[in-house]
């Protein structure tokens, strides 16, 4: 074996010891990223826009002769936002949702807005605020239902009675020309 074939040999070995080296800390590389990119998507998919919950179809009934929508009260005690859908006149769902508001009132408005609503994205909720899912606006807890127009969420009537959150199918229905996607621009 002559000098300069020994010395490529002790290379070989060289790279070779630390290809097996290698490998292991690039498998364990490998490990820490596809963990890191699971509790990522994770993480995305639990605090994302959208996730928060479904619509929940409303149930009708009839109070004083006119057909409502009447929810427990105690369903908005944690002061997170419930979002409904209720089918109407043509088969345009109308979505809205009810919250409790950080200064304890029961608020309820359309899950649409006057400029957004063609976008037909809604709102999700981050912390007390009630955040546009197209445009990205914050809107406090306490102001839905008090200012309209705009990016606001548009309010929805409402009232609490003997422990009910009660609102009129024909407010609901009024909503409708936020849901009509056949007449957005």
């Amino acid at each position: 074996m002559t000098k300069q074939s020994k010395k490529n040999m002790d290379k070989k070995a060289q790279v070779l010891g630390s290809n097996r080296g290698g490998s292991s800390k690039g498998l364990a590389a490998l490990v820490v990223v596809a963990v890191l990119a699971l509790a990522g998507g994770l993480s995305w998919w639990l605090i994302s826009p959208g996730s928060g919950e479904a619509p929940q179809a409303a149930s009708l009934a009839t109070v004083n002769g006119e057909k409502v929508v009447a929810l427990d009260e105690t369903l908005f005690t944690d002061g997170k936002a419930r979002h409904f859908e209720l089918k109407g006149e043509g088969g345009v769902l109308v979505r809205y949702f009810v919250i409790k508001s950080s200064d304890g009132v029961i608020r309820a408005a359309y899950d649409a807005c006057d400029v957004c609503w063609p976008e037909g994205k809604g709102y999700y909720q981050q912390g007390d605020d009630m955040v546009c899912a197209n445009c990205g606006k914050h809107f406090p807890s306490i102001k839905v239902n008090e200012i309209k127009g705009g990016c606001n969420p548009a309010p929805l009537q409402r009232k609490v009675e003997n422990g009910k959150v009660i609102i009129r199918l024909a407010d609901i229905m009024d909503g409708r020309r936020y849901f009509n996607f056949t007449k957005r621009g």
